[in-house]
């Protein structure tokens, strides 16, 4: 497969977008996990009836390895997303991704933000998402970006859609299509960590 060979879904025209990107936004539930939220609810040791509610999210090593990747590529990233969590923070810092958003019922502020943060226009900016929530984002995206079992309304405005599922390397996938697509993929390969 060559540098540029990012698939079969991978239009001329989604290949232009995608050589422009300098910043890769992204939703969370639903694009980064598979959009389940799972609540673990403790009871106090002194039997009280008070309970801690923890969150717990799973993510998909290939995505991590991918935003690695595009870190280490210049590529900027950010998470924009309607929870907060501090599993997200942590998996955040982890990645080093630059712009984190969280509790974020409408997403266009802090899109804003972030464009101005990382001094690129929209036409530089890939934005990935699942729902109905990340429509107006995705619009104004130069790559606007679908998770294969995404929203039908969202895959509808978007430019391209992932051949894999939400946490299941869909975010891997936006970063090798943007490497390929800027002939930086064999460059990068070597450069990934464990």
């Amino acid at each position: 497969m060559s540098e540029t060979d990012a698939g079969p879904l991978a239009s001329a025209a989604v290949l232009a977008r995608a050589r422009k990107i300098k910043l890769f936004l992204m939703d969370v539930d639903g694009t980064l996990t598979d959009g389940g939220v799972c609540l673990i609810a403790a009871t106090s040791a002194d039997g009280s009836g008070d309970s801690q509610v923890t969150e717990m999210k799973v993510f998909n090593a290939h995505d991590g390895q991918g935003l690695s990747l595009a870190h280490t590529m210049g590529i900027q990233t950010g998470f924009i997303t309607g929870r907060s969590s501090p599993a997200v923070a942590q998996r955040a810092k982890e990645l080093r991704v630059m712009f984190v958003y969280l509790g974020q019922a409408k997403k266009t502020e802090a899109f804003e933000d972030c464009m101005r943060r990382a001094g690129v226009s929209e036409d530089e900016v890939a934005y990935l998402g699942d729902d109905l929530p990340d429509i107006p984002l995705a619009r104004r995206a130069g790559l606007g970006v679908c998770v294969a079992d995404g929203a039908p309304e969202l895959a509808a405005v978007c430019h391209y859609t992932t051949r894999q599922r939400a946490g299941h390397g869909a975010a891997r996938e936006v970063v090798e299509l943007i490497l390929k697509a800027q002939g930086r993929w064999e460059e990068a390969v070597p450069q990934a960590l464990a």
